[in-house]
């Protein structure tokens, strides 16, 4: 390739970039088509090892030899990509997204009502059913390498997450492993409205007002800070801008980095703020104050005026209020309400140097839903009941 400092392009810099989109647009698609086709080759291989090995039911009722051999008979043919490891993938492929793709189907047959459609058979091949194809199409939303990690998701809620925020965020297969040991799912479940929780499956992580930024807590294993009891907010602060681009995924959407240690004075006195970012997507300011310590009233004051200036002095007339988190070794949620007042853009959020126990969130959020559900239960059957005169 030509050194690009040697070639003339300030002459039509327009028309060789207009060029240049179309070729990216070009092997975007290219990529797309090929992570597309994977998957759906895998979905039937998958399909028809199943209705063979298993005659559609859970537990196979053959031996296992039946895939090493069909391994072998198609690496002969095609070479790598058929290994017996890679046809039990695809077995589990099916099985995870069979229900999902099968009620669409049907979905499908009752609208299009096609004659030369056999609608006796479970199952259709993709040249027996374009449409199959479309809906395929629209299901698989990233590569098969990612379908691997989300298969061995159990709850579909959580898996549908993951998969919508990898499609959504472009998160790489790493990423996506890193978001899932980090418990992400779990820790925005339990930082929102238990009213909310339905939505991230359905929706993947939506950003409409500010509490939506929040983790609980807010992992920070990748700075690589070794075990110890105490760190000071400079340690945790130079760590934090030397990660500063896995620190901007793990804060979340639409963020952008402004300053370190940010300087304003006034009335003659001057002052810090550890982190200064803008959100694109709120279209506000978010200022982070870094506590290595259990969070007092007293900082949370300090970011009360903190926000204060900058709503007053700093931010545009088009631009919503400034946001102030304060990231904090422990809190106790008792003291941040009685400190700020209700309407307060301040919020206190937990950060951990270490993975948690997913485990251990897992049945925490569980515990929250199961609580919520029979509170709903409580109150419906409350409004049954007649009043008595």
């Amino acid at each position: 390739m030509k050194n690009l400092k040697n070639m003339e392009i300030s002459k039509f810099p327009e028309f060789f970039n207009k060029i240049a989109d179309i070729i990216e647009q070009a092997r975007k698609h290219v990529g797309r088509t090929a992570d597309l086709t994977m998957c759906i080759t895998y979905y039937e291989v998958g399909r028809i090892i199943v209705e063979q090995e298993q005659g559609g039911k859970t537990r196979a009722e053959y031996g296992t030899g039946l895939l090493n051999d069909l391994s072998e008979f198609l690496t002969n043919l095609y070479g790598r990509g058929f290994s017996e490891t890679n046809l039990r993938y695809a077995r589990k492929f099916f099985q995870t997204y069979e229900k999902q793709i099968q009620q669409l189907l049907t979905a499908e047959l009752k609208v299009k009502k096609q004659q030369s459609l056999d609608v006796k058979s479970s199952y259709l091949t993709i040249s027996e059913f374009s449409p199959k194809t479309q809906i395929l199409s629209n299901i698989f939303k990233v590569s098969w390498t990612h379908y691997v990690v989300l298969m061995r998701i159990k709850n579909p809620d959580e898996r549908n997450f993951y998969e919508l925020e990898s499609a959504n965020q472009g998160w790489s297969v790493e990423e996506l492993q890193r978001q899932y040991n980090s418990s992400l799912y779990e820790r925005l479940a339990l930082s929102r409205n238990k009213n909310e929780v339905l939505r991230l499956a359905q929706e993947g992580h939506t950003l409409e007002k500010p509490a939506d930024m929040f983790k609980n807590p807010l992992v920070l294993e990748f700075l690589g800070l070794e075990e110890r009891e105490v760190y000071s907010e400079s340690d945790l602060e130079t760590a934090i801008t030397s990660k500063l681009q896995k620190f901007l995924l793990e804060l979340g959407k639409g963020f952008l980095f402004e300053a370190r240690q940010k300087r304003f004075t006034f009335e003659e006195e001057i002052f810090w703020i550890d982190l200064v970012f803008y959100n694109r997507l709120l279209q506000c300011y978010v200022l982070i104050d870094l506590k290595t310590e259990k969070l007092k009233h007293q900082d949370l004051g300090q970011m009360q005026m903190y926000v204060n200036y900058f709503d007053r002095f700093v931010k545009t007339e088009h631009e919503k209020p400034t946001v102030g988190i304060l990231l904090c070794k422990e809190k106790k949620d008792s003291i941040v309400q009685l400190t700020l007042a209700e309407d307060a853009n301040i919020y206190a959020s937990e950060y951990s140097l270490y993975l948690p126990d997913k485990t251990l969130l897992q049945q925490k959020l569980s515990e929250w839903i199961q609580e919520y559900e029979e509170a709903q239960n409580i109150l419906e059957t409350a409004n049954e009941i007649p009043a008595i005169d």
